[in-house]
Formats: structure tokens, sequence, C-alpha cells
């Protein structure tokens, strides 16, 4: 049988296997007869997509992806499949002692989710992100009815905390971090939100799970979680209109004492960096003071990953690098809204990326922890928009960050 090209007009045959690589998780089999063909009209040919994806939703169907991709495996696997390494990791130098396992299939956002501009590109591309890039000086200062209208900004960021409280409560010894990316994925949907990492820039995931020598954007898998481990969860929520981030660093059974430390550690980097926002300081200086406190407890700041704008696009100016002697432009004034979120490694502060080209690690594969807020200037200093009810400044507890 002869195959003609999906492009809406186009009668041309199909002689290669160029296929929508997005209709093939949706199990439609459409192919296009040249590259250039399929992205003059790809804008007409992603509707098929929208249909597809809320008649699947409408009828509890969820598309596995193919088990023979070398990444990922149906939920019901038996165990030893779930916990085979993906091909890209066979012949991989490792640095530390964790290893990734296989991937469930891509979880499905229900069409009544209002969705960001990437949640549909072919490449998880943000068009307005792409926009906004041109934008090098003007940091947005957001206004009473932005930040409290409906779907306002405190309301993703209330709608994140308690995603990530919900995700928190579910980290013990022998959940698998796929398990947490369920958990998200749903406490969102309840919230009539999006989970921000999926899809951005391909993402696979609802959420980043790092643990121990993953810095940050660690990819939830099949692997259970150990007695000793340290995990960050790192949750970014959409409410269609907003985006509100943040994550926490858990203590997982019997930590050791370096592993408490450099957790700890982390935490406080964020509070000391907390005590200088405020308007007029200078958006450079907060690396200063973080760098100091983890060189106090023989730590290091990782200087690739910054802390970052954020409200109606997931990443924006300003840039807030978390290493001293940095360059970051800009001035603090009230309404600005941005994160904080300093990586602090127990080892070198040098990272490299796994072959999934999403995982951070640290080189030495010693640990690595992290803590992130979505915080507000205000006239007077700040307010932390993605803080636990009535804690207006970060507050050390080792209950809460122990499971």
């Amino acid at each position: 049988m002869t195959l003609v090209c999906a492009s809406v007009g186009c009668n041309n045959s199909v002689s290669t296997n160029l296929a929508c690589p997005n209709c093939k998780k949706l199990g439609l089999d459409n192919y296009f007869c040249t590259q250039e063909c399929f992205k003059k009209n790809y804008a007409e040919h992603k509707k098929v997509h929208a249909v597809a994806k809320q008649v699947l939703a409408a009828s509890g169907y969820q598309k596995e992806n193919p088990t023979n991709n070398g990444v990922s495996c149906s939920l019901e696997a038996p165990a030893e499949v779930k916990l085979r390494q993906p091909d890209w990791a066979k012949n991989f130098h490792f640095r530390g002692r964790l290893r990734p396992t296989l991937l469930s299939p891509q979880r499905i956002i229900p069409r009544s989710i209002r969705r960001p501009d990437y949640a549909d590109h072919i490449q998880g591309v943000s068009e307005s992100e792409q926009r906004d890039k041109n934008n090098h000086n003007n940091i947005r200062v957001y206004t009473s009815e932005e930040l409290d209208g409906e779907y306002g900004l405190r309301h993703a960021c209330k709608m994140g905390r308690e995603v990530l409280d919900c995700a928190g409560k579910a980290l013990r010894v022998g959940v698998t971090t796929d398990e947490i990316d369920r958990v998200v994925h749903e406490a969102c949907i309840e919230r009539d939100c999006y989970p921000s990492p999926l899809n951005y820039y391909n993402f696979p995931k609802s959420v980043c799970t790092s643990v121990n020598e993953i810095i940050c954007h660690g990819i939830p898998d099949y692997r259970e979680v150990e007695d000793g481990d340290i995990v960050n969860i790192d949750v970014t929520v959409y409410n269609g209109r907003y985006h509100g981030d943040l994550n926490e660093t858990f203590l997982v059974g019997n930590v050791d004492d370096d592993g408490r430390k450099v957790v700890k550690t982390s935490f406080d980097c964020l509070a000391t960096a907390l005590d200088l926002v405020k308007p007029g300081t200078l958006y450079r200086e907060l690396g200063t003071a973080i760098h100091k406190k983890a060189v106090k407890s023989k730590c290091s700041v990782v200087r690739t990953y910054c802390g970052h704008g954020i409200g109606s696009l997931f990443h924006t100016i300003p840039n807030v690098p978390h290493y001293h002697k940095n360059k970051a432009k800009g001035t603090m004034k009230a309404g600005h809204v941005f994160t904080i979120e300093p990586m602090i490694n127990l080892g070198s502060p040098n990272d490299f990326t796994w072959g999934d080209n999403w995982s951070a690690v640290t080189t030495d594969g010693k640990r690595s922890s992290q803590f992130e807020h979505t915080l507000l200037v205000t006239e007077t200093g700040y307010e932390l928009l993605t803080g636990r009810e009535n804690e207006p400044i970060m507050t050390w507890n080792d209950a809460l960050n122990t499971r």
C-alpha cells in the first residue's frame, strides 16, 4: 500500500520513515514526504495532536512508549525489565555510584488544562521565551493585580507549594522516583495546573528528581529510593498564566553526616541569600554571600546553573548566579519576581551531563543538594511566594526534610 504524506494538501507519496514523533507517542502513524514539508506544514498538522489527546484523555487511555526504544518500558513490565539501564548508559562512563533505569511512558495531560506554549511543540521550544531573549535589561515589575488576581502569580506559587508537599509526603525508602512523578502529575491536574517541566525542551517528565550526585534535572525512573539517599524534588506548576517554582532536598532514612552536612549547607546558603533581598541590592551580591557560606562548611558552589526571573515565562531575566565574582546585571526593585536556588556540592563544583541530555551530575561522584524558592521583592524586603503557610522566613526543621 502506498502511503501519502500527512501534510494537509500534500498528496506526495511517502518513501521514507519520516514520522511525526508526537504522533508516534499518541499511537498515530503519520508520515511525511520530506523534512521541509513537515516543518512548513507543522502549524496546521499539530492540530491533530490536540484532537487525539482530547480523545485519549476522555477515554482514560494512555499510549505507552514502545518498549524497544531503549529508554522506556510499560508500567506492567517485570521488575527485571524496568531496572535495565537505558541504551545510552550501557557504555557510558559514570563518575558516581548512581545508575539510571528505564522510564515509564510519558503521562498525558487532559485538554481541559491550560498549557504553556511549549507543551505541544515538537521540540518543546518556548517561542515566548525565545522572543523574550531580546529583552536584556528590563526586569518585569509585577503589579498587585498580576500578583493577586484570579490565577495570579501568588496562586501559581501556592499551587506549587501544595504539589511539592504532596510529593514530599510520598517520598520514602522503596518508592520509585517514577512514583513521585505520578504523584506530582496528578496533583497538578487536581489543581487545574500544568506541570511546567513536561516537554520543556522535550524533558519527558512532570518533575525533576535529583538523587545523590545528580545536581539538577534528574529524570524520574524506575529506580527505588534507598536508605541513606538524599533526594531533591523540583516542582514547577503553570496555572494558565504564571509559573511557580520551588524545590527541596530530603533526607531519606539513615543519611550519613556528609549527606546531612551538604543538605543543611544548601538550605543555609539560600537563607543567607534571602537576607540580602530588598530594593537596591545588586543581583550579583547574592553569589558572594552564598559562596562564603558554602566555603565555611567546606562545600562548593555549582557555577553552571543559576536562579532566574519567573512569572508568565518559566525562565527569564534576571539571571541570579550563586557564585562569587559573578557579573550578573541588575538591581532589585519592588515587584521583581525571581528564584534563588544554590546548588551545593560536597566535593568539586564542576559538573557534566549524563547521556540522557538532562541529568547534571558532579564530576567526582560526590553528593549535591539544593533548595529553591520563588520570591517577590517588596518595599522593605521580600516575600516567599512559595513558602509554607505561616513561614515568612526559612526555618530549618529536621522533621520537614527527613523521610
